[in-house]
């Protein structure tokens, strides 16, 4: 099994789209003339497929008849987050199935599962013979997150209304799901410290963030 690009001669899957009913995902696609089956990828949205399965890995075998007979192709939705389908037009070459990459995107589509909940809280402590306080924080996630989806934000006078409102800070480490505190920080008595999504076009269809 291998990857093979789209020619002009060569079938290609279109017109796929989905169909969300409660916890399942019905896709549907236009089949070319000729294409009697295909292979089914489901990936991490932010993960190009080709990098994410090698070929015989992870791919589902899918024929038309099978097609006909459900009315698409039903899969459970599991987990939170985006997922994509890729959809490939396989042949056949001296035995060995080839697996047509498209360069237009027409036999992909993204799905979203939800939004994962994280939520936080920020804790100070003063002391009276320093001229600093300590911050604590707080998180609890539904799932994992990575390091890159969060960051905090300090400002002077007053909690921060967005990530553009104060210093950004971003954190070292990836967060488990469920709780997890994190080693103090010491910042100026006038200092106060908020978490924020460090890419709101990104990550906000992946988790929600929510004060405790």
């Amino acid at each position: 099994m291998r990857y093979i690009e789209a020619t002009s001669g060569t079938p290609m899957i279109s017109d796929l789209s989905c169909q969300v009913q409660e916890d399942r995902c019905v896709l549907r696609w236009h089949w070319p003339p000729g294409l009697r089956a295909v292979y089914i990828a489901r990936t991490a949205a932010d993960i190009a497929p080709q990098a994410a399965h090698q070929p015989g890995s992870g791919l589902k075998l899918y024929t038309r008849e099978e097609y006909k007979a459900n009315g698409g192709y039903s899969t459970r939705l599991e987990g939170i987050g985006r997922y994509l389908y890729t959809v490939y037009a396989v042949l056949e070459e001296d035995g060995e199935p080839l697996l047509v990459r498209q360069p237009a995107g027409d036999n992909e589509i993204a799905v979203s599962t939800g939004r994962a909940k994280i939520r936080y809280a920020v804790q100070y402590k003063n002391s009276w013979f320093k001229p600093v306080k300590a911050v604590t924080i707080r998180i609890a996630a539904e799932v994992p997150v990575p390091k890159e989806a969060l960051c905090y934000v300090k400002k002077q006078g007053s909690a921060p209304a967005s990530r553009d409102d104060g210093m950004m800070y971003p954190f070292v480490s990836d967060f488990d799901a469920g709780a997890t505190v994190l080693p103090p920080i010491e910042v100026g008595k006038q200092e106060y410290v908020r978490l924020f999504l460090s890419d709101g076009k990104q990550y906000g269809q992946l988790y929600e963030l929510i004060p405790m």
